[in-house]
């Protein structure tokens, strides 16, 4: 099977998943597991990096839309690193691309995290 996930700490409350591979039907809960935890350990600001992702099904679009429904309450953040023209063409056809913020590259991405007031979050 083609997938590999990392995750990475990126502040107190900030970490960063970096996707590798197919996430679909049968990688899609490892993926869900894992950015339910962060959540859970306190993570508010969370990069799901698609760089080295070859695909993404719906499956994986519903794991992404929970994850931003329990982050958002506790004034959280999901951001995703995409420059595969695919994928992010996936976002704006379901028009997530305005629910999430959608970065080219993963400098970006922690940036905009760094740019975030800690106070805020």
């Amino acid at each position: 099977m083609n997938f590999d996930i990392k995750t990475e700490k990126l502040r107190e409350d900030a970490y960063l998943i970096a996707l590798a591979g197919e996430v679909d039907l049968y990688t899609a809960p490892e993926f869900k597991q894992q950015l339910l935890e962060l959540v859970g350990q306190g993570g508010k600001s969370i990069v799901v990096d698609f760089s080295d992702t070859t695909f993404i099904d719906s499956t994986t679009l519903g794991v992404l839309v929970g994850g931003v429904k329990r982050l958002r309450p506790n004034g959280g953040q999901l951001s995703l690193v995409c420059s595969d023209r695919n994928i992010t063409k996936i976002f704006e056809i379901t028009g997530l691309d305005k629910v999430f913020p959608i970065y080219a590259t993963r400098e970006e991405a922690v940036e905009q995290l760094d740019s975030r007031d800690p106070a805020q979050a």
